[in-house]
């Protein structure tokens, strides 16, 4: 039976007491007569003394129950870069719960020079690195910061399916076949778009989710195949007040998490085509020293075209297909579509956007112009949308909302590169998940079960 134990953070107020510590040994260093380790939880780390005797034969890895008296340092031997600088722990009984191999990788610095795809491989020991460990714990407090916040606004966290319908909505869709239907697909859901929209219908009028979303599209440091999302919609509500509100919720959240004021309130509002001619982007960095990783600047964007060009289609919707026009350019869809606005805003940090979002369209009328416009036939429109478009037959209020790329907003706020420095099992550059080598084959019983079949490029290869 494990004997009861004291935190590593908790010995900094034990000292001159007996304790039972419990923890991986972190490094080790033999000076003869006595061995001295750092001991590691995850409340902190604390160095061990002992004798040949006691701690001769422990290894890096290893997961030891040590029993010992705290006692403070010598004043010339403190170290202040860690909170027990000023402590150790005179053992006198260790019990080993686990051994280890010797660890493939370092993981007591800061580990950014390490091959990026061994420390995916090891994972699991790539996470007990002091500065993974401090992003999860932050992540983890970004999350409660933004349940508390929303929840105390009147908002309902409501839970939407994962297994959906493959509608476009701007990405490749990740297909789930169907056993008990044969021949046919859900889809993993890009966004709970079309849900939270239902919703309003619903007469729920504040709703928010923690949502996982998947793309498949191509990575890069602040894309990944899945991602999380903070997904809002609220009903009777101008494009104004939806930004006052999420203003005030993410300068709460921010602040909260941060432990500090944010300076660049309120922020400011710049139409798009300001943006592009003033700062060539319609994400720039309004910070006043960008080598400043401490400082964050806000700003709204507004005012975007509804539609816009790209290099695979003639007319492709800026934001997504149910984004509002704005009123005074209703006129102009029938002539010169690419000349709409709309009421689709995006909020950057720091000349990334963290945020978008818009007002609906409510009238079925105009969806279905819109839909129309962006190449749709009737009987498609009827297939992807129909049950959207009944819907807003029922009586559908003017609602709007907003997602932020929750792993992105981390990653930003703790001054990290990429967002896979602040999610615990990430995909790696080429999308694999990181330990489980997955994607992976999958046995031929479960592929016929589905009515499937694959094309192997390799046959040599076929399971």
């Amino acid at each position: 039976m494990l004997a009861e134990r004291t935190l590593i953070g908790q010995t900094v107020n034990r000292v001159d007491q007996k304790v039972t510590l419990y923890g991986w040994v972190n490094s080790i260093r033999d000076h003869g007569k006595l061995v001295f380790l750092d001991l590691r939880d995850r409340s902190g780390l604390i160095q061990v003394v002992g004798n040949k005797e006691l701690l001769g034969k422990v290894k890096n890895g290893f997961v030891l129950a040590i029993e010992g008296k705290v006692k403070s340092r010598p004043q010339r031997l403190v170290n202040d870069k860690i909170a027990t600088g000023g402590i150790e722990l005179l053992v006198e009984k260790v019990t080993v719960l686990a051994k280890s191999q010797e660890p493939p990788l370092d993981v007591s610095g800061l580990g950014k020079k390490i091959n990026d795809d061994l420390r995916l491989r090891y994972r699991y020991l790539d996470l007990r690195r002091p500065r993974l460990r401090k992003n999860l714990e932050f992540r983890h407090r970004l999350m409660q910061a933004v349940r508390q916040s929303l929840s105390a606004r009147g908002f309902w966290e409501i839970d939407t399916p994962n297994l959906s319908k493959s509608t476009p909505e701007g990405a490749r869709d990740f297909l789930v076949p169907s056993r008990l239907h044969q021949g046919k697909f859900y889809a993993l859901p890009q966004s709970p778009q079309q849900y939270k929209q239902l919703l309003m219908v619903a007469g729920v009028e504040k709703y928010f989710q923690i949502a996982t979303c998947f793309r498949d599209e191509d990575l890069r440091a602040d894309r990944g195949l899945e991602f999380k999302q903070i997904d809002i919609e609220m009903s009777f509500v101008t494009r104004d007040e939806i930004l006052a509100l999420v203003e005030e919720f993410v300068v709460e959240v921010v602040e909260t998490v941060l432990g500090r004021k944010i300076s660049s309130k309120p922020f400011p509002k710049i139409a798009y085509q300001e943006a592009k001619k003033r700062y060539k982007t319609d994400k720039p960095d309004l910070r006043k020293n960008p080598d400043d990783p401490g400082e964050l600047a806000f700003a709204w964007i507004v005012d975007f075209p509804l539609f816009e060009k790209t290099t695979t289609r003639e007319i492709n919707p800026m934001h997504h297909p149910f984004t509002s026009p704005n009123p005074d350019d209703l006129p102009k869809l029938a002539i010169d579509p690419l000349a709409v606005r709309s009421w689709q805003y995006d909020l950057v940090l720091n000349g990334q956007e963290i945020a978008g979002g818009s007002v609906r369209i409510t009238d079925p009328k105009v969806q279905k112009q819109i839909f129309k416009i962006l190449g749709h036939k009737d009987r498609e429109i009827q297939e992807r949308f129909g049950h959207l478009l009944e819907a807003f037959s029922y009586g559908v209020p003017p609602h709007g909302g907003i997602a932020f790329g929750f792993d992105r907003l981390a990653a930003i706020l703790l001054g990290e590169d990429s967002i896979r420095e602040v999610i615990a099992f990430p995909v790696n550059a080429s999308g694999r998940t990181s330990v489980m080598e997955a994607p992976s084959r999958v046995d031929q019983g479960q592929l016929k079960e589905l009515g499937l079949k694959t094309v192997d490029e390799d046959p040599d290869q076929t399971a």
